[in-house]
């Protein structure tokens, strides 16, 4: 089924134009028709490019994912022309730029500029890949707004989707950003929202795409309300450490996740105070399909 897209950016940096096609791998003893290709993915909340010292620094931020070598990364807080904190920048665009990698943003929020005549104001998720990007789509989710008095629940962008082409196989990746408050109730509905667009991607048999979600979900794996994703989705971490604080991690709140199918190969949580998160990043293998 089509994409629904609220369009924003998409932007193709200069640099790598993809990984050369890898030969597939065979699934072992039992599993012996189904061909793997690699796909490594990482989710970084990278708060703005600031780091666990409070200080603002897009290239310490652009040398953390680098040394993840993904093929797609999901970011979370990223600012495009937000303010101050990271020097009015577009670094949905810098960190592309900087990396080599193509990149589309998704905005949950797009405000009116500062100044007259200056870029909008734009704060959000974004997703990072070295793999061709087929589409992409900024999806609605229940959201809970910090730039109003007295929000009340409702609709708003900040929901990405790419398909990228891996090794020729077609995956839907995607990357979100939860709701932090201790109150799981908006978590819960947007779990609600996830599960439903990742449905709409899927035939009317029910047979789905490669599907990966990334993001900081900001509840533990065992909270209540994530229980829904897991009857679809594999968390690629359990035997990771935690992400958060980055100086002393004590909970696990960032995701990569995967679709029945893919297989994990390994999970890993890097040492770094570039964000006060720190990543995961996930060695996956998905099915190229029975010969």
């Amino acid at each position: 089924m089509p994409l629904r897209r609220h369009l924003a950016q998409l932007l193709f940096a200069a640099g790598m134009l993809g990984l050369a096609a890898a030969p597939p791998a065979h699934a072992g003893s039992g599993e012996r028709d189904v061909r793997y290709v690699p796909l490594r993915v990482a989710s970084y909340n990278v708060h703005a490019g600031i780091g666990q010292d409070g200080a603002f620094d897009i290239q310490r931020t652009a040398e953390a994912i680098r040394a993840l070598d993904a093929d797609v990364v999901g970011l979370q807080e990223l600012d495009v022309h937000w303010d101050q904190r990271s020097e009015w920048r577009n670094l949905a665009n810098d960190l592309a730029r900087s990396l080599g990698m193509r990149v589309y943003f998704a905005p949950i929020y797009s405000l009116d500029p500062a100044t007259e005549g200056n870029p909008r104001r734009e704060y959000g998720v974004a997703v990072l890949s070295r793999l061709p990007i087929l589409s992409a789509g900024n999806h609605e989710i229940t959201r809970l707004s910090t730039q109003v008095e007295n929000p009340a629940p409702a609709p708003a962008p900040g929901f990405a989707e790419v398909v990228v082409r891996a090794h020729g196989v077609p995956v839907h990746v995607y990357t979100t950003h939860l709701d932090y408050r201790p109150d799981p109730a908006v978590r819960k509905a947007q779990v609600a929202d996830t599960r439903r667009i990742m449905a709409e991607d899927c035939d009317r048999r029910g047979r789905c795409p490669h599907q990966v979600l990334t993001g900081d979900f900001n509840a533990a794996p065992d909270a209540p309300e994530l229980a829904p994703l897991w009857e679809r989705l594999a968390d690629a971490g359990p035997a990771t450490g935690g992400t958060y604080p980055a100086d002393a991690p004590r909970q696990r709140i960032d995701y990569v996740t995967a679709s029945k199918g893919i297989r994990v190969r390994t999970a890993a949580v890097p040492d770094t105070l570039a964000s006060d998160h720190r990543p995961i990043v996930a060695d996956l293998r998905v099915p190229l399909g029975r010969r």
